[in-house]
């Protein structure tokens, strides 16, 4: 059966930056799967009308549309338990679901501070004035002023990573031997910064740094060959 994957894109349609889509895609590696990519846009909310969402990711498995990053995991899980699991259980997915609110509540808002300014240039000239004035309106000030302080956010980011230095220092990912869903999740916040903005967010030094070099590598380079800034 067929997979498709509705991924938010760049004004190159092979240039995807959204930390969620990501995070699918890892999860159909992982599961090994092939899947074709359906580049879209943030003025394209028709074209995923009819699949019951307005946002990506979406997957199409055959005639099935399935909303929603966490949502297609545990889908992904429960319809193909023959294949390598994203959790090893139920309390795995449990301790998961803490690292994804982690990971959006804590992570992304001190990403948006930013990256946000730097994401216009990546867009179709059709999108940049929704982008801009959706955002700008979100956080009642201009993109330019949003990002003004950001290597200030910088290093409250790195501190907000202590916990993730800590785990990294005692097994090699998240997941514990082996990456699943948690490493995915975590690591899909670094891929919006790669696909958004030259703005280098970790030391080489950093055991951070060291763990994100692997996933890069994962699954026959699978991140590493898509387009991005320099990490």
């Amino acid at each position: 059966m067929s997979i498709r994957l509705f991924e938010l894109a760049g004004a190159d349609p092979a240039w995807r930056f959204s930390p969620y889509c990501w995070r699918t895609c890892l999860a159909l590696a992982h599961k090994g799967f092939a899947w074709e990519t359906v580049p879209w846009r943030f003025t394209e909310k028709e074209r995923l009308a009819a699949h019951g969402s307005q946002t990506v990711p979406v997957l199409l498995d055959g005639d099935r549309a399935v909303v929603d990053s966490w949502t297609i995991q545990g889908y992904l899980d429960e319809r193909y338990a023959d294949r390598p699991a994203l959790f090893d259980g139920a309390a795995a997915r449990a301790e998961g679901l803490f690292l994804k609110f982690w990971t959006e509540r804590t992570l992304h808002p001190m990403l948006s501070r930013m990256l946000l300014r730097d994401i216009v240039d990546i867009l179709r000239p059709e999108d940049r004035e929704y982008f801009r004035t959706s955002r700008e309106q979100r956080f009642g000030k201009r993109l330019e002023e949003i990002v003004a302080d950001r290597e200030t956010t910088l290093l409250r980011f790195r501190e907000a990573l202590e916990p993730l230095r800590a785990t990294l220092a005692v097994q090699p990912w998240l997941g514990g031997t082996e990456p699943n869903y948690a490493d995915y999740t975590v690591f899909g916040a670094f891929l919006w910064a790669r696909g958004s903005s030259p703005f280098r967010l970790l030391a080489e030094d950093d055991p951070v740094y060291a763990w994100r070099e692997r996933l890069l590598d994962a699954f026959d380079g699978l991140v590493r060959r898509a387009p991005g800034y320099p990490v």
